[in-house]
Formats: structure tokens, sequence, C-alpha cells
């Protein structure tokens, strides 16, 4: 049984940041023909990728293609049809210049399209609309912000509040779902925070709030709760 001990100043969202990832570079100077949500531009994605050429030139950024000479080459393209492809693909916020001045693929701008995409039912409820009381939702804002786990507490208690407010945001209880549908399910939980899926899985089943028999899972009809000192 972990002890339950005195946080230290890790606890603390303002004195202990969660550690920033390396991202991918951005376009310094979005065109303004750029669309001006997530929104708009994850509607306008499939309509980007439906010609052919931009197709292909994106495939040869992405395999390192880093000027639009090699694309043009890599791609079969000619050049004003390489020209043409590069900016829309840059327009969109795929495509742009590293800090080398080599092209690279915006992977944190598919991040973005992806979480746009998520069906509104399907994201965590807010800590408030959760019900319980006000320290464990103060708890839960702490570590978990926009639908994401920054990190887990390092107190006892709280973590398993924290793990708690996961389990019930993401699992039906009594449903029995196999190990790959809680990795998915977790991994959105996980992303651009400190904890991997896999580690939020052996503490929800550690924690008693997931039950685990054969690589199947499945939630408590009524998981444990502990007090939140």
């Amino acid at each position: 049984m972990p002890n339950d001990r005195s946080d230290s100043s890790a606890d603390d969202p303002e004195s202990s940041p969660s550690s920033q990832r390396s991202r991918s570079p951005q376009p310094s100077q979005p065109s303004a023909e750029a669309p001006s949500s997530s929104a708009s531009a994850l509607a306008a994605l499939p309509a980007l990728f439906a010609e052919e050429g931009r197709v292909r030139a994106f495939a040869a950024v992405a395999l390192g293609a880093g000027d639009a000479a090699r694309v043009a080459r890599a791609a079969g393209l000619s050049a004003k049809e390489t020209s043409g492809a590069l900016r829309r693909l840059r327009e969109q916020g795929v495509v742009a210049s590293g800090p080398d001045g080599q092209l690279v693929v915006v992977h944190d701008r598919f991040r973005e399209l992806a979480r746009a995409a998520r069906p509104a039912s399907w994201a965590p409820e807010a800590p408030a609309a959760a019900g319980g009381d006000g320290r464990a939702d103060m708890i839960v804002r702490t570590f978990v912000r926009d639908g994401r786990l920054v990190r887990l507490p390092a107190r006892w208690t709280r973590k398993k509040v924290v793990l708690r407010h996961i389990a019930e945001q993401t699992f039906a209880p009594g449903v029995e779902y196999p190990e790959r549908t809680v990795d998915e399910k977790l991994r959105a939980w996980c992303e651009d925070g400190e904890v991997d899926h896999v580690t939020l899985r052996r503490h929800l089943v550690d924690f008693g709030h997931l039950r685990r028999s054969d690589g199947i899972y499945a939630r408590p009809a009524e998981s444990a709760r502990t007090g939140t000192a």
C-alpha cells in the first residue's frame, strides 16, 4: 500500500509546469488564405489531398525532401506543379520550413485537427459537471486540463481521485473492453502529458478502477472512494 505522504512542490501547477515536448516548427507567417479555425481547416483537409500533385508533394516532404527541387524530383512534378502544391500545403499549415530552412511536415497540425474532429459526446466530461465535492473537483482541475492528464499527483489519495475521474469519464461500469480499446481510449488522456497510456492503464488496475481478466478490462459498478486529504 503506497504511503500517504505530503506532496512536494511538484503537485503545485504554478511551481512545476508540465514538461514541454519538442514540437514541429510552425510557419512564421501564416497565409491570409489559411482557415481561421481548426473546424474550417478540418473541413478543407479532404479537398487539400483530393489533388494528386499535392499528395505526391506532401509524401515527398514526409520522406525527407527538404526543398522544392527535391520535392519535384521525388514527386515527379514540374516546377510549377510543385510550387502550387507546396503553396497550398503551407496555407493549410501541414508543411512548413524548419529552423534550417528545410521543408518539414507539421505533425502538431494533424494532432490539432484530430482533436477538432473528436465528437463532443466522446470528450471527457468537465470536472465541474462530474459531480462530487469541491475538493475532488479542485484536484482534478489541477492535474487534468482540456481533457488530458498533465501528470499524476504524488500523494496517494489525490492520485486515486484523478484516476477515478479518468475511469468514470472513459469506461462504462460493467462493460468489457479488450486491451486494444482500453489503450486507444487512454492515449487521448496522455497526449502531451508526462504519463504514457501503458502506465496509466497499470495505475487504473492497481488502484481498483479497472479489473483485468484474460486481456479483458471492466470498470467495477462502484469504484472505491477515499478521502482527499
